[in-house]
């Protein structure tokens, strides 16, 4: 899985990826504390569709953040932030109102972590798509990605979302969706997830997903005892209803303690069905965006020209090695990444 430093030079590293979706400010509880136990918390930006185009910035490429930030001091900070971690944020449009929030409490031994958003009414959740200068913002893209936190948000928020594929339908770019189903936050606004989670999946050349986000579009269930049976069943289910979609993606996770995880993954394209080995995670320090560093180290694979096992197996990597870094964003090269295919990565760098 490895390859030279020529190799690597040669690759390509296209600028056109785009994310879109809301930032949020994650504040998080000290070390093993629970949640205000004592007047601290840590401040970091997050996100999901911001971790995945932080994570490409690290792998090489210049993604560009399309979403809405208040107009204050806050917003300004995250699009700093953007723009520090190399993500093009010129189509950050600035709007009146607050930035969404979500606590985090680090789970410890017994006791799993825990999330509490505070995202209702955000800047983001108020800006109706056509703010957001699609057209432009989308121009000279290969790819947009997105993920199905960002309808779920709020009406606005799924119209935008719904506008963002649309839009990259008629560009002729290719689109990510992860399906990131948040049953409370649909909810929270009466949206109609179902509906809006088929479109979008429907738009779709890679999908994030399993058997529940696919079960969820199709007003379906899949009952097969075997997982990695079911995930296939599922998949052959979406590539049916969804003529555009090419490939699936999703993790498996085991997780023996909340420091003590297994990881492994697969793709579905409609011909295959790769799979890749699993990695033994100990002592986690944040699994926080790891999902969404999966994301990137599969996009990041495709978009260079690999082939799908290399590219999911990456992802893979990609995920294990987001374990190890505090925050949302996995600020790892293409070298930290090959290093944990390679073997190399527990070795001390001399």
């Amino acid at each position: 899985m490895t390859r030279s430093n020529d190799d690597a030079e040669a690759l390509p590293r296209p600028a056109g990826v785009a994310c879109f979706g809301e930032m949020l400010l994650r504040l998080s509880a000290p070390e093993s504390e629970r949640l205000l136990q004592s007047a601290r918390l840590t401040a970091r930006f997050g996100g999901a569709e911001a971790n995945v185009a932080v994570s490409l910035a690290s792998l090489g490429h210049a993604p560009r953040m399309i979403t809405a930030l208040p107009d204050n001091a806050i917003g300004q900070a995250a699009a700093a932030e953007l723009n520090r971690n190399g993500v093009d944020a010129r189509f950050v449009v600035s709007r009146p109102g607050r930035m969404g929030l979500y606590f985090l409490t680090p789970g410890a031994v017994v006791r799993p972590s825990d999330v509490l958003y505070d995202r209702s009414g955000s800047a983001f959740a108020e800006t109706q798509g056509q703010a957001f200068g699609l057209d432009d913002a989308l121009s000279g893209c290969g790819w947009l990605h997105l993920s199905g936190i960002t309808p779920a948000v709020s009406a606005n928020a799924a119209q935008a979302a719904l506008m963002a594929v649309f839009t990259a339908q008629e560009l002729g770019l290719s689109v990510s969706f992860d399906g990131n189903y948040r049953a409370k936050m649909w909810a929270a606004w009466g949206g109609q997830a179902a509906e809006v989670l088929a479109e979008l999946i429907g738009g779709a050349d890679l999908l994030f997903g399993n058997e529940l986000d696919i079960g969820l579009a199709l007003g379906r269930s899949f009952d097969e005892p075997n997982l990695v049976l079911r995930r296939q069943q599922a998949a052959a289910a979406a590539f049916e209803a969804f003529p555009r979609l090419k490939r699936i993606c999703s993790t498996f996770r085991t997780e023996h303690s909340v420091s003590r995880h297994e990881i492994s993954a697969m793709m579905a394209t409609r011909e295959a069905l790769h799979l890749t080995p699993i990695a033994y995670l100990e002592a986690i320090v944040d699994r926080i965006g790891t999902g969404d560093a999966f994301a990137a180290g599969v996009l990041h694979g495709l978009i260079s020209g690999w082939d799908d096992v290399r590219a999911l197996h990456f992802g893979w990597a990609a995920c294990a090695y987001k374990h190890s870094i505090p925050g949302d964003f996995n600020l790892a090269s293409e070298a930290d990444i090959e290093d944990v295919l390679s073997g190399s990565g527990v070795h001390v760098r001399r």
